[in-house]
C-alpha cells in the first residue's frame, strides 16, 4: 500500500490542466541529473499516452553519457545548440510542465523564455522553497526525487494502467540516481512499495544499476584516484572532507559531462568523514556539491554562503570568483557551522 502524498486538489488540478493541454514544452535544471531527465522523461511517455502532440523536453544543457540509454533520449532537445528551436517550441506551448527545479535561475538562459511564455506553468519539484510562477506548484521536500512524484501524480490520477515499461524505467533510474542508489534520503516504506511496483512492470533494477554506474570511462577512473590521492584533504575536527579540481586538472583527464557524478559521494566511505565538500571550475563559475550522513543538513549551509541549497544531505552551491577563493571562503565559514 503507497500512502497518498499529493493532495486531492492538486490531483484535480493537475488532471485539467493536462487534459486542456495539446502543445506541451517540459523543461528541466541546467547540468540535469538522472531525477531531472528520468521525471521529464517519463512524464514525456506518459502525456503522449494521452495523445498529447507535440511534446518536447527540453533541457538547457548536455546531460551525462551515462543517461544515453534512457529511452527518449534521442529526442531531447539541447537549448544552447538549438535556441531558436527550443524558443520556438516554448513560445507556441499552451503548458510548460517544470521538472525537478524549484526557481527559474536554475534553468540557465531558459529562463527568459520561460517567463515569457504566456502558456499555463505547472511545477513538480521536491525542493525547498518553490517560486512563485507556476499556476499549479506540486511541491513536497520530503519526497526523495521528483520521479517519484511523477508516479504518484500518475497513479492519483487514475493512470497506473499506462506505465509502461519506459515510463517504468525512467521513474525507477530518477529514483535511485538521487538517492545515491538508495544510500541517503530514502528510508521511506513508500519508496520500496513503488519500486516493488516498478519491478512488476518489468523495470531490470540490476541492469539499471549497471548502465548507469558501471559504464565509466578509464579517465573517469583515473580521475577519481587522482581525486584521493592528490586532490583530498581531511578536516578532522570537523569530520570534513573537501576535493577541489580546477579546469587544467579537468582537460588533463578528458573531462566530459558526467565525470564528476558521485566524486562528492566518495570520502563519505571514510571512518569518522560525515561531511563531504566537491568544487570544480565551471565556464563561468565554481560549481560545489555538498553531502553529509545522518541528521547533518549541509542545504542550509549551502543557501548561505554559496547562493544553492537542496536536501538535508545533498545540497549544491555556486561561486563566481576563483577555486582560490571559493577555497577560502569554505574554510573561514564551515567549521563554525559543522561543529553544530
Amino acid at each position: 500500500m503507497i500512502s497518498e502524498k499529493i493532495s486531492s486538489k492538486q490531483v484535480s488540478d493537475a488532471k485539467r490542466m493536462l487534459s486542456k493541454a495539446q502543445s506541451v514544452a517540459i523543461l528541466t535544471h541546467m547540468s540535469p541529473d538522472g531525477d531531472a531527465l528520468g521525471s521529464s522523461l517519463a512524464m514525456c511517455h506518459y502525456l503522449r499516452t494521452l495523445g498529447k502532440e507535440p511534446v518536447a523536453v527540453i533541457s538547457p544543457n548536455r546531460f551525462p553519457e551515462f543517461l544515453n540509454w534512457l529511452p527518449g533520449t534521442e529526442d531531447i532537445l539541447i537549448y544552447e545548440n538549438s535556441e531558436q528551436e527550443c524558443n520556438t517550441i516554448i513560445a507556441s506551448a499552451d503548458l510548460i510542465i517544470c521538472l525537478d527545479f524549484n526557481e527559474e535561475k536554475r534553468i540557465g538562459k531558459v529562463e527568459n523564455a520561460l517567463t515569457g511564455s504566456p502558456a499555463k506553468k505547472l511545477m513538480i519539484d521536491h525542493h525547498l522553497n518553490p517560486a512563485a510562477f507556476p499556476d499549479l506548484v506540486i511541491s513536497y521536500p520530503d519526497s526523495p526525487s521528483t520521479a517519484e512524484l511523477v508516479f504518484r501524480l500518475i497513479c492519483s490520477m487514475g493512470d497506473f494502467n499506462k506505465i509502461s515499461l519506459p515510463i517504468a524505467e525512467c521513474i525507477y533510474t530518477g529514483m535511485m540516481t538521487d538517492t545515491g542508489n538508495f544510500s541517503f534520503n530514502s528510508n521511506h516504506i513508500d519508496t520500496y512499495n513503488i519500486i516493488a511496483e516498478l519491478v512488476g512492470i518489468g523495470v531490470d533494477k540490476d541492469r539499471i544499476y549497471n548502465l548507469v554506474f558501471n559504464t565509466y570511462s578509464a579517465d573517469r577512473m583515473r580521475l577519481m584516484g587522482y581525486c584521493l590521492y592528490k586532490k583530498m584533504k581531511i578536516y578532522p575536527e570537523q569530520h570534513t572532507a573537501l576535493i577541489t579540481l580546477d579546469r587544467h586538472e579537468l582537460f588533463r583527464f578528458n573531462f566530459t559531462s558526467g565525470d564528476a557524478e558521485g566524486l562528492v559521494n566518495l570520502p563519505l566511505q571514510i571512518k569518522d568523514v560525515y561531511y563531504s565538500v566537491f568544487m570544480r571550475e565551471d565556464k563561468e563559475k565554481i560549481k560545489i556539491s555538498f553531502r553529509s550522513q545522518g541528521d547533518r543538513p549541509v542545504n542550509e549551509y549551502a543557501s548561505h554562503y554559496f547562493n544553492g541549497g537542496g536536501h538535508k544531505n545533498a545540497a549544491g552551491g555556486d561561486n563566481y570568483e576563483t577555486i582560490e577563493k571559493a577555497v577560502k571562503l569554505f574554510e573561514s565559514t564551515f567549521k563554525d557551522y559543522f561543529n553544530k
